[in-house]
């Protein structure tokens, strides 16, 4: 609880230890990415692009959580690194379409067996019933985060 005791108890508070458990698997994730001179935002990139090849600029930095222009940077270097390709002129409207290249299929497998190590670490301490209880009760939290569901 805070000094003045009108904050929120971190030891009770579960928003502040999702944070905790992001901050530590972000962390883990690193370490084992590190020596593959790959990032955790390098490889979700990555992994985003093999299982939704052709996405855009903009829908890659959605779904690795950055802005587009950083987005556009880290673009830029995967693809100078040949781990990536895009077109020179649009197709269809303003999207530049990204494709892992073979090269950056094979350091994405690599890096996806390091990241698999860590959630295998991540859940070790758990069984098959309360890891599925697991993914079920986030996916409910992240459902209704989005979906602006009111308290019941």
């Amino acid at each position: 609880m805070s000094q003045d005791g009108a904050g929120v108890d971190l030891e009770k508070s579960l928003g502040y230890l999702l944070k905790e458990a992001s901050s530590a698997l972000r962390a883990a994730m690193e370490e084992v990415l590190r020596p593959l001179g790959m990032s955790v935002t390098r490889y979700a990139c990555l992994e985003l692009l093999a299982q939704r090849p052709g996405l855009s600029n903009s829908e890659l930095a959605r779904g690795v959580f950055v802005t587009r222009q950083s987005m556009n940077v880290l673009l830029q270097a995967l693809e100078r690194e040949g781990l990536v390709v895009r077109p020179t002129a649009a197709p269809v409207g303003k999207v530049l379409p990204t494709r892992l290249t073979g090269h950056g299929r094979r350091s994405l497998a690599t890096a996806s067996a390091a990241v698999r190590s860590v959630e295998v670490r991540m859940l070790a301490g758990l069984t098959g019933a309360e890891q599925e209880n697991a993914y079920r009760i986030l996916r409910s939290m992240v459902r209704s985060l989005r979906d602006g569901a009111a308290p019941a």
